[in-house]
């Protein structure tokens, strides 16, 4: 079998790597294109997984329209050339659309429910849908799983934490510090949303109750960039997994923090003031089931349930009993991925 997958933000990478490592171990063929996103190319420079690089990313909804089409032929050509049985990808619509218009079958996952946008130029021309259980939306060819995008990777059977990234940053596992993230606010799924508006104050007071590293698609002011997390990429999971809290506006990076067993507290409303969390399967499965993630529409709100998390020393010990309970519940994500693309049928 031959294999296309795309992989247009960092998330991506870490979703399917473990299951191209599978394919590539049972003898199938894997072509990976890549679009320049955050620290994509950074992850799949780390995992050698060699790719080819089809487009940057664009951050206005004017450029997105034309690498949309751009970014379509450059696929389509790579298509045409490597000749895939079917081509995977996370609510990309070049996948999509190029498997319609080559007959390739397209597998498509997503757990994002308001990407509007995305799922008006994917779904349409989908295969089949891929999502968690407990997403919210329905869709005419679409299959469900017991599990999350994270556990892909963040399963025990796939994470396992490195101490020496600890070390480098001078903190031992039983030391307080806190991860907060800042996201650009370029993604189509994010516009006329907001997060943390007051970025300094916020900082400040975390900080009162630990050590924090900031963790930013956003370009920093002096004062805060000195709090910037510098550490490769592939790293990152190490630091969520030993944190005493996550709290930011990366809703990818909540889930981690959370699946992981750390405190999570994600912080983005609507253009009404409802938190985007109650608009999302997989964070309302892991608020309102597992009370391993919490979420507000604004940095107040957020900041008050943050400090009775920090205040209380049984926090951590708590979120990891909770943590043994989701992984005794949801399937290996890796493993349904590879045996769902091994066995999907394939156009003759």
């Amino acid at each position: 079998m031959r294999v296309i997958f795309i992989m247009g933000h960092p998330a991506h990478v870490h979703l399917f790597r473990h299951v191209i490592y599978n394919l590539k171990e049972r003898g199938h063929e894997v072509k990976i294109i890549a679009r320049d996103k955050d620290c994509t190319l950074e992850l799949l420079n780390a995992y050698d997984l060699k790719y080819e690089l089809v487009d940057v990313f664009y951050g206005n909804v004017f450029m997105k329209l034309y690498g949309l089409i751009k970014t379509d032929l450059k696929v389509y050509r790579i298509a045409r050339r490597f000749n895939p049985d079917v081509m995977c990808g996370v609510l990309d619509p070049y996948i999509a659309q190029v498997g319609r218009l080559t007959e390739t079958p397209s597998i498509i996952f997503t757990d994002t429910e308001d990407a509007t946008l995305a799922n008006l130029l994917t779904i349409p021309f989908a295969d089949v849908v891929c999502t968690p259980s407990c997403f919210k939306k329905q869709f005419k060819r679409h299959v469900r799983y017991n599990g999350y995008h994270e556990l892909a990777y963040l399963h025990p059977n796939y994470f396992k934490p490195n101490l020496s990234i600890l070390e480098r940053l001078e903190l031992s596992k039983d030391d307080t510090f806190i991860v907060v993230r800042f996201i650009s606010w370029k993604a189509s799924h994010d516009i006329s949303l907001k997060g943390i508006e007051n970025k300094l104050e916020f900082i400040k007071t975390l900080e009162k109750h630990g050590r924090v590293f900031i963790s930013s698609e956003q370009k920093l002011n002096n004062t805060l960039e000195r709090y910037r997390l510098k550490i490769p990429a592939k790293d990152v999971h190490t630091l969520l997994h030993y944190a005493s809290l996550y709290i930011g506006e990366g809703g990818t990076m909540a889930a981690e923090a959370a699946i992981l067993g750390t405190p999570a507290i994600h912080i983005e409303s609507t253009k009404n003031g409802i938190p985007t969390g109650e608009l999302s399967g997989n964070f309302r499965e892991l608020r309102y089931k597992y009370d391993l993630l919490y979420f507000y529409s604004n940095q107040n709100e957020a900041l008050s349930t943050a400090l009775k998390i920090l205040e209380d020393d049984r926090s951590k010990k708590m979120w990891l009993k909770k943590r043994r309970n989701l992984i005794r519940d949801k399937i290996d994500v890796t493993r349904w991925i590879t045996d769902f693309i091994e066995n999907y049928p394939v156009r003759s």
